[in-house]
């Protein structure tokens, strides 16, 4: 039996794609002959991973995971929203979520993290490649802890507890951590989800994003022909307003449609140190198909 270096391991996964336990196996059973070896991942249908790689993938789903005082949510992508359904594809972004919840939010990380089957996170997700067929990709991972009070969790549309197409975490801070205060997480979830905010406070928005408003707004003020000093309260008024649009603790509670946030959170003896939005595929330039050129592409025309 030759001998099956890292370095051979290595070879192979560059040629083929396939996952590092899947390269070592197969090289076992070539008895370290790498052409051997890319015919038996062949056999298995684990060489056609890597053909996968290029194709866009913004579908998948948005997984998370609790425990106390800690949770994390991960956004796992594929081509299309079926392998969403497949029960396979669903486990995995759950041991996904899971794994992010021990190991931090660092993608290399979890990828790097062994699950159940023996395999790590990069290889299982190459095993589900060459098995689905589709292209796949974890693309992000958010883990929040608290000392005192609650993470609470929110998807919208779940496919199932924990999965679904948006996923929303919110890191309160609190005395207890009492059912009371998990079902204002929760809430706050269901704001997020619905208002999508950029930015917790105002301290903590981005400068570009106010001063691209801002220039927006003088322009739009200028055209009325008022002088400067009244169009600089207009501004500010208007920047309010913006705030109001954008900033978490500043918006309108959706649960009432009157009360501030930040009053709901202060009425409640609680602060919101954080939050994330997950919104499957945002941000992804998906691909349009184009059949009729398709068409004319194989036909020659």
């Amino acid at each position: 039996m030759a001998a099956i270096t890292a370095a051979l391991v290595k070879e192979l996964r560059e040629k083929t794609g396939a996952g590092m336990m899947d390269c070592k196996k197969a090289l076992n059973e070539a008895n370290g002959e790498i052409e051997g070896a890319i015919d038996w991942l062949r056999t298995k249908g684990l060489a056609a991973a890597a053909k996968k790689s290029g194709r866009t993938a913004a579908e998948g789903l948005v997984g998370v995971a609790s425990e106390d005082k800690k949770a994390a949510m991960v956004e796992v992508n594929a081509e299309t929203d079926f392998v969403a359904r497949n029960e396979a594809f669903q486990n995995f972004v759950e041991a996904v979520a899971k794994v992010a919840l021990k190991t931090g939010e660092d993608l290399e990380a979890i990828k790097a993290a062994t699950l159940e089957s023996g395999r790590t996170v990069a290889d299982e997700l190459t095993h589900l490649i060459a098995t689905i067929g589709e292209n796949m990709s974890l693309r992000r991972a958010r883990v929040f802890t608290v000392p005192s009070g609650v993470v609470a969790t929110y998807v919208h549309g779940a496919l199932r507890p924990g999965l679904g197409k948006i996923g929303v975490l919110a890191a309160i801070e609190a005395p207890t951590a009492d059912d009371a205060i998990e079902n204002l997480g929760r809430q706050v979830g269901m704001h997020v989800a619905a208002t999508r905010p950029s930015s917790l406070d105002v301290s903590s928005l981005n400068p570009e994003e106010v001063e691209r408003e801002r220039a927006v707004l003088i322009e739009q003020a200028r055209a009325s022909g008022k002088p400067e000093a009244i169009i600089e309260k207009m501004i500010e008024g208007r920047i309010r307003k913006f705030y109001e649009e954008v900033v978490l603790l500043e918006q309108v509670w959706v649960h009432d449609g009157e009360t501030r946030v930040k009053s709901v959170l202060e009425k409640a003896g609680v602060k919101l140190v954080g939050f994330d939005r997950f919104h499957l595929g945002e941000g992804i330039e998906k691909e349009a198909d184009d059949f009729a050129a398709e068409v004319a592409k194989v036909s020659g025309v």
